[in-house]
């Protein structure tokens, strides 16, 4: 799972109201070569929340991403070069999703969150 899906996320069990972001217990981290692309990169971060990224960039052992991100910061290939990273190359292969209001878990398997419900939690 990439952290772009996992940015995307949240935990909808009946009652939470504070689901997201997901904390991640990784037990399996890879790094997959992805082709970069700045202009993707520049329209999709209105749509990231960054300090979920960078935890959880941070879970699977990613350090260096700044606290804060101005937008002027896009347009800097190193930075650019990072958040490809994080966002599209750091993927976790096998682990678990909390939610940060329940604790419940959600096991990730071969890149796949399983995000399925129990019945008492619909």
């Amino acid at each position: 799972m990439k952290l772009l899906t996992h940015n995307m996320l949240s935990c909808h069990i009946k009652g939470v109201t504070n689901g997201y972001p997901f904390r991640i217990e990784p037990t399996k981290v890879e790094e997959v070569d992805t082709d970069f692309d700045p202009d993707f990169l520049r329209n999709i971060w209105p749509r990231i929340e960054w300090p979920a990224l960078k935890q959880a960039a941070e879970s699977l052992g990613m350090t260096g991403l700044p606290a804060e991100v101005a937008p002027d910061m896009l347009q800097n290939d190193e930075f650019l070069q990072q958040f490809h990273h994080a966002l599209l190359e750091l993927q976790l292969e096998e682990g678990v999703l909390v939610c940060p209001e329940t604790g419940r878990k959600f096991t990730v398997s071969k890149g796949v969150p399983n995000l399925l419900l129990n019945e008492d939690e619909c």
